[in-house]
């Protein structure tokens, strides 16, 4: 067995991304479960729109809230990794969602923020992008 020393820098690279990737899909699932407590349903995880992908899609009753998972070591830190550019893609994505909804855009939504913090814990930000 190599140790990381010896270890190639690309499979490194990898075992690093795989880790982060698995830990993006455990805060999701915190995320998740932290909405479905509050009684809204799951419609879509890891949708992909016009301007990229929404980690999760939530609804309860006519409200549809789409949400944004950062995960880092604090909630200040997971709440600097979104990027003005990150938040205009997610909002154009979230556009396009919303042409499925019954009433277009004209339909009750909003974009939350959802921190999960290194030991599981979460602190939403609803309406982040909102004025």
């Amino acid at each position: 067995m190599l140790d990381s020393a010896t270890e190639p820098k690309q499979s490194q690279r990898a075992r690093r991304s795989a880790v982060s990737y698995c830990a993006g899909l455990a805060a999701e699932s915190i995320a998740e479960r932290h909405y479905q407590m509050l009684g809204y349903d799951t419609v879509a995880k890891r949708w992909r729109g016009a301007g990229g992908e929404i980690d999760l899609i939530m609804q309860r009753g006519s409200l549809t809230v789409f949400i944004e998972v950062k995960k880092a070591k604090c909630f200040a830190t997971a709440a600097a990794r979104i990027t003005p550019r990150q938040m205009g893609r997610i909002a154009q994505s979230a556009e396009a969602y919303s042409d499925c909804l019954p009433n277009g855009s004209l339909s009750d939504m909003r974009i939350d923020v959802a921190l999960v913090d290194a030991a599981g814990q979460i602190e939403v930000i609803e309406n982040a992008f909102g004025a």
